[in-house]
């Protein structure tokens, strides 16, 4: 009988299949498809480049034998990765990437003369007081091992592990991981660095929220000591940067990233953000950087399913010693779907009550305590959905709110717009002006001050603000 690409690589699964976890034969087998052989070389067709690291990384062994038993000892495997064509949507690059099969190079060891000209400035020292360790800010709390693994967390948990194990090694440089509210964005972030700190004690790992990091970065500028501050974050080996979409609007901050960012990338240094938006969506973000925002891996955080909510619950309890019924894990687990978070939430209020107030765990209570819960989710509001509502409550359409007019009931519409996006989301001036009409930062607060103002002194003004509040806080 001939044999076909089909047909061996058959046979490689059905051996694959006996030697591995069916969890992740699903996840890594699975997606392959064979294309074609020649001779003894099998050409197969993976996903993407992180998909072939990880096969090269965790299954060539077992490769090479379910190889071998086919195609005998002179048996090759050709990867054909696929790969994003920026170009043209209807046909994807593909790139042939023969397997290794071997192990890597070990690291050259090289003596480096080190001359200190002068003492660099620490952002982290608090001034009078001297420190020579730069400590790490990350959270031992937020480890891989309570960080419950499901279908909507997935990809990010795998990247994450695989950034652990190998810091700048990989081809997610940078890892950006985002999501929305509560999903584990941070908690990922801070396992990231704990498990690299476990694993390689001398790399310096530091973790900072971009919020910090702005703040620092405008300190180093008003002490003069710009130079500084990046020769400090030029030294970190594994830079975790969180919340990065807080960076949009503030140009200086984005430059310095930026230095900084060139550096570590060039150096092998590993660079890890978490965002609340996908690359594409972020606003006001400068090309340059969007750009090496997507050179390494993206991955999406989802609401978890119902299967991994339920297992986030029972590792929550069993964590804190706590056994519960079964009836009232699921029925948590039924109605807090949004995100980890409140899950956990409820179960820290569960525990609280039942102790504080010596009440069993029942469903009653488990009831009183989620209705709360899901009552007091509020949806994170969207300066996009802000304007909406307020066109429509205006009786106008959005290009019109948004447009360059001087109409006196137009222009009260797009400073009320502005006034509630600076109120009702965390966008910074110059995104808010830049989404409503192209306006800038002073507009945005020129338009916050008229609103304000107009409130106490106008009526049917006040009555405007009332019934939108009531209308974007439903």
């Amino acid at each position: 009988m001939t044999k076909t690409a089909d047909s061996v690589w058959m046979e490689c699964l059905s051996f694959i299949k006996d030697n591995i976890k069916p969890q992740a034969y699903k996840t890594w087998f699975e997606p392959i498809k064979p294309i074609k052989l020649a001779g003894e070389a099998l050409t197969v067709q993976v996903p993407s480049k992180f998909f072939y690291e990880w096969l090269e990384e965790h299954y060539i062994k077992l490769l090479r034998v379910a190889l071998v038993r086919q195609l005998g000892s002179d048996a090759k495997l050709i990867y054909d990765v696929r790969m994003e064509n920026t170009y043209s949507s209807n046909s994807p690059q593909t790139v042939k990437i023969p397997s290794s099969n071997r192990n890597p190079l070990k690291p050259q060891k090289v003596t480096v003369p080190l001359e200190s000209k002068r003492e660099l400035k620490n952002p982290f020292i608090i001034p009078g007081l001297q420190k020579v360790k730069i400590e790490s800010q990350l959270n031992p709390n937020y480890n891989f091992v309570n960080f419950v693994e499901g279908d909507s967390n997935r990809l990010a948990r795998s990247a994450g592990m695989a950034v652990a194990n190998k810091p700048g090694g990989t081809s997610f440089n940078p890892l950006l991981v985002y999501g929305g509210v509560g999903l584990g964005k941070t908690h990922l972030a801070h396992a990231i660095g704990v498990e690299i700190k476990d694993k390689y004690p001398d790399k310096t790992v530091l973790y900072i929220s971009s919020e910090k990091f702005t703040q620092q970065f405008i300190d180093s500028v008003k002490s003069n000591t710009r130079n500084d501050f990046i020769h400090f974050y030029q030294m970190i080996d594994v830079l975790i940067i969180d919340d990065v979409q807080f960076l949009s609007g503030k140009t200086g901050t984005q430059d310095v990233f930026f230095h900084i960012f060139n550096h570590l990338h060039q150096n092998g240094k590993q660079v890890i953000l978490t965002s609340d938006k996908a690359p594409v969506d972020m606003q006001d973000i400068e090309q340059r950087l969007l750009s090496r925002f997507k050179w390494g891996l993206s991955a999406e955080l989802q609401a978890p399913d119902y299967e991994t909510r339920i297992s986030i619950l029972q590792n929550k309890l069993y964590r804190d010693g706590v056994e519960m019924p079964e009836e009232i894990v699921e029925y948590i687990a039924k109605n807090i779907k949004s995100n980890v978070r409140e899950l956990e939430g409820v179960i820290i209020s569960m525990i609280a009550q039942a102790s504080f107030n010596r009440k069993e765990f029942t469903i009653e209570l488990a009831k009183q305590i989620v209705d709360k819960f899901v009552k007091n989710t509020k949806k994170e509001l969207s300066v996009d959905y802000i304007q909406k509502v307020v066109s429509k409550y205006f009786d106008m359409d959005v290009a019109t709110l948004q447009s360059k007019t001087r109409k006196r009931h137009i222009v009260q519409a797009r400073q009320l717009a502005m006034y509630f996006a600076k109120r009702m989301t965390k966008s910074s001036l110059a995104s808010i002006g830049s989404q409503i009409g192209k306006r800038d930062h002073a507009t945005v607060l020129h338009a916050c001050k008229t609103v304000d103002n107009l409130t106490e002194t106008d009526k049917q003004f006040k009555k405007y603000v009332e019934d939108l509040t009531k209308k974007l806080t439903l």
